[in-house]
């Protein structure tokens, strides 16, 4: 079977796609725990000190994500910008995805040690996005 060879800029914006959706992983466990727990519609944050503990961290997983998509999000978009077509740069892309998806399993797991192994490497990979878009442009500038 012969898989479809996808361009780099496709890649990039399915991985921010992805990214967006993984946000919203964690808070299937908070949303299982908060129907287990009786749920508050008028004072759903209010709910917290009554989840289960992996329902906490699950919060906690799913603030975090936010906080990961804006960073990736940019860097990313940085990447498709500059028309990065490197194996570093869709490897970055997909390794950010993997991390993360990883990242909030560990979380809500209690795995700590685990959850912030996925952390670092997610993080160098947006780290590592944002470089290869600026050497690009560097070089594309430079005389």
């Amino acid at each position: 079977m012969h898989l479809p060879q996808l361009p780099a800029s496709t890649i990039l914006l399915y991985c921010i796609l992805a990214a967006a959706i993984l946000i919203y992983l964690p808070f299937l466990a908070v949303s299982y725990a908060r129907m287990k727990v009786g749920l508050d519609l008028a004072a759903p944050r209010a709910m917290f000190d009554k989840l289960p503990p992996y329902a906490q961290r699950a919060t906690w997983a799913h603030q975090n994500s936010f906080e990961a998509f804006m960073i990736f999000a940019a860097a990313a978009l940085m990447a498709y910008v500059t028309e990065q077509n490197s194996n570093i740069a869709v490897g970055s892309a997909i390794t950010f995805i993997i991390a993360r998806l990883f990242y909030s399993i560990f979380y809500i797991l209690n795995v700590p040690l685990a959850r912030s192994l996925m952390f670092a490497i997610s993080g160098v990979c947006s780290i590592t996005l944002m470089i290869l878009s600026i050497l690009q442009v560097t070089a594309s500038t430079l005389p």
